[in-house]
């Protein structure tokens, strides 16, 4: 089957669901209700045939919430499909997809460590990587890196940017990621 006609299929049996074709790779958004039903449709309709589970993962989405994503493989039919959806940023729930393939508890438990999403129904929905007591969700874009802010980042620069401030002198200097600009976090000075 093509992207094309794969998309097709889960949007015809999913409601509100809507199929993206991007640089030939499909994904496939749904509704946060739908989650579940997509992820059993893909893995159980014979034409998608999707039962070999690769991995689960969110990404932060700024103002549109958290993004949760599957990707899944056709093992017969060589076809692969990415199903994603989105989730409050306070508060954002799930059901779990391990009753579909067991190899997803891991990385649900990861995304829930890391982003704060949590995935009702999950058998063993604890911290994974983490060390004990340790508090925020580090994948998060608010979560601030706190040793980036002690000590500088040996990083790449920016273009334009180098050792001599005279390189550049009308070019704003720019923070690298996880560091918040000088007033924003840490103690008063």
């Amino acid at each position: 089957m093509t992207p094309d006609e794969i998309g097709a299929r889960v949007t015809a049996a999913i409601e509100g669901s809507v199929a993206e074709i991007s640089f030939g790779q499909l994904t496939v958004d749904v509704d946060a209700s739908a989650w579940h039903d997509a992820a059993a449709f893909a893995r159980d309709d014979p034409a998608t045939g999707c039962r070999f589970f690769d991995w689960l993962s969110a990404y932060d989405d700024r103002d549109a919430g958290l993004a949760v994503v599957l990707h899944v493989w056709s093992v017969r039919a060589r076809h692969h499909l990415f199903l994603r959806t989105r989730v409050a940023r306070d508060g954002g729930r799930l059901p779990t997809v391990t009753d579909l393939w067991r190899g997803a508890s891991w990385h649900e438990r990861e995304t829930y460590e890391m982003f704060g999403i949590v995935f009702d129904g999950h058998p063993n929905l604890v911290p994974l990587l983490l060390p004990d007591g340790f508090e925020g969700n580090p994948l998060r874009k608010e979560f601030v890196l706190a040793s980036r802010v002690a000590k500088a980042w040996p990083g790449a620069k920016e273009p334009g940017e180098s050792d001599h401030e005279a390189a550049s002198p009308g070019r704003r200097r720019m923070l690298p990621p996880g560091v918040p600009a000088a007033g924003e976090w840490g103690p008063a000075e």
